[in-house]
């Protein structure tokens, strides 16, 4: 079976096609913005057009923008090869690829959110989430770390401010990488995970 992995939930933008679980080919660039315009040329570059018999995509939490733009990509091709599509979420992608780089320790995965905030989630020495993804303060993150592992695009930042000296991973997500996810964090129907409450609010009546 054939899958087709789509990231492109941060600044990073990736595409990966896997058969049985091996990888065949897959690209991972980072763009910072313009996904919408490369997202879909990475895709046909893939043998076969990236064709496959199912989807995952990375379905936050992330940037407003490169997570709709992963998703529509997903459900159209989804669409079109009536095959069913799944989301991930991205920083257990993150806490999965640094498991590899250094397996057996527990890990805070902290990304870049919106507002100068960050997101944050542990995981545990097997992968597993200590508690959901949340969007919070540099300093409040800082207070809430204590893995002797840091791992995302805020890793260095974040141990710079605990300075107690956690080994640092900074990382990004990489579809290349999803065969290093759990199945278990895998989602039917996926929808976005913004990570925050829109900024926008509607006028009151």
């Amino acid at each position: 079976m054939r899958r087709l992995v789509i990231d492109s939930a941060t600044e990073a933008c990736s595409v990966a096609l896997f058969d049985g679980g091996m990888l065949v080919a897959g690209t991972h660039a980072m763009l910072g913005r313009g996904h919408a315009e490369q997202l879909v040329p990475m895709i046909a570059d893939l043998p076969g057009n990236g064709r496959a018999d199912t989807i995952a995509v990375n379905s936050g939490p992330g940037s407003f923008t490169g997570i709709r733009v992963g998703l529509a990509a997903a459900r159209a091709l989804a669409l079109a090869w009536r095959v069913p599509l799944e989301g991930y979420p991205c920083l257990a992608l993150v806490a999965a690829m640094a498991s590899q780089d250094q397996p057996g320790r527990a890990v805070d995965v902290v990304m870049t959110g919106g507002h100068g905030e960050w997101f944050f989630q542990p995981f545990d020495p097997d992968g597993a989430p200590l508690a959901e993804s949340v969007s919070l303060l540099p300093e409040i993150a800082a207070e809430r770390s204590q893995a002797g592992l840091v791992a995302g695009s805020q890793a260095a930042a974040l141990a710079a401010r605990r300075g107690d000296g956690p080994a640092v991973l900074p990382l990004w997500p990489d579809a290349r990488a999803f065969g290093a996810l759990g199945a278990g964090s895998l989602r039917p129907d996926p929808l976005p995970r913004y990570g925050r409450a829109p900024d926008a609010r509607l006028p009151a009546a």
